[in-house]
């Protein structure tokens, strides 16, 4: 870790999502809030304190809580179900597609403590498989906000779009990464450093980890490039091909499986348009017991990790 990085505050983006959902909730009768017996994990407390008929509590029964939310969709209320990303996307996966995606319903589906952040909970707690998931579900867009001001305009831009979306609402504690007046546009990366030799593409937690990443590549002379990636759905190919064409190697950096995530929808992109070599990381296969911290240095999701694939990426040019 970098020393800037050492001193900069970190906070959990769920009081964000949060904050925001009941300030949303005060202007839109029509926002509700539906769980599986997560209203504390989910830090809907105060929400449902203040809106005490607004928030269904499902208890642990995952399918209902999705077919609930269709069914509410479907009588004109914009429902956000939140819930821990291994139980949101496994357990109600078939009603995600049925009832959410394939009859287009404006349902927010907000995945919380994803990736690896319920560590020493182990495999069965560890949501790094969601992003395949609900990368497979066709018409599902798909938010990955890498700090606090991305968690709040993910819940905005959700609230308002009429459409089918997945948010992942980090546990673990990251800083602030995005600039002041940074668009919040669908299908639209934020490029925080500019470079020549390599791009980072990364998402959520990762996307500071890029950054130091980035930090460390310039003290031994290598230009990179990072892209925060928020819409892994609809993906910002646009970005993805500039970075190919201008850049010599693509890393790629999420806290999730390596098949079928943003590794995968990078590597399309690339190779449909102009390839180049693409080094992907990620975790590889379930992980094991121990802090989210610890997980992360395990499978190189670091700011070193990230550093030495870039040059490996580079090597391959």
């Amino acid at each position: 870790m970098t020393a800037v990085a050492a001193q900069a505050p970190t906070f959990d983006c769920r009081a964000d999502f949060a904050d925001e959902l009941a300030l949303l909730a005060r202007a839109d009768e029509r926002i509700v809030a539906v769980c599986n017996d997560s209203v504390g994990s989910s830090n809907l407390v105060k929400f449902r304190e203040e809106f005490p008929t607004r928030l269904v509590n499902v208890g642990i029964a995952e399918q209902d809580m999705v077919g609930v939310a269709a069914g509410l969709a479907n009588a004109g209320f914009v429902p956000f179900v939140s819930a821990a990303t291994p139980f949101l996307t496994g357990r109600a996966l078939e009603q995600i597609k049925a009832d959410i995606a394939y009859t287009y319903r404006h349902v927010v589906l907000c995945g919380q403590s994803p990736g690896m952040a319920y560590g020493e909970l182990g495999p069965t707690h560890h949501g790094i498989e969601d992003l395949s998931w609900m990368r497979a579900i066709p018409g599902l867009e798909i938010i990955v906000p890498a700090d606090p001001a991305e968690t709040r305009s993910a819940v905005r831009w959700a609230a308002a779009s009429g459409r089918p979306t997945y948010i992942r609402v980090p546990r673990f504690k990251v800083p602030a990464v995005t600039p002041d007046g940074t668009p919040f546009d669908a299908g639209q990366a934020t490029c925080l450093a500019d470079g020549t030799d390599v791009t980072l593409i990364a998402v959520g937690t990762m996307v500071s980890r890029a950054l130091e990443a980035a930090e460390l590549l310039g003290r031994q002379g290598v230009s990179a490039r990072v892209l925060n990636m928020t819409f892994v759905e609809p993906l910002d190919v646009t970005s993805v091909v500039a970075a190919a064409r201008e850049t010599t190697a693509i890393v790629t950096a999420e806290e999730g499986l390596l098949s079928g995530g943003l590794g995968a929808a990078v590597a399309k992109a690339v190779a449909e348009h102009h390839p180049v070599p693409v080094r992907m990381l990620g975790v590889p296969t379930f992980a094991p017991t121990g802090s989210a911290s610890f997980l992360l240095d395990h499978f190189g999701l670091n700011a070193e990790g990230i550093a030495a694939a870039a040059r490996e990426a580079l090597g391959r040019a």
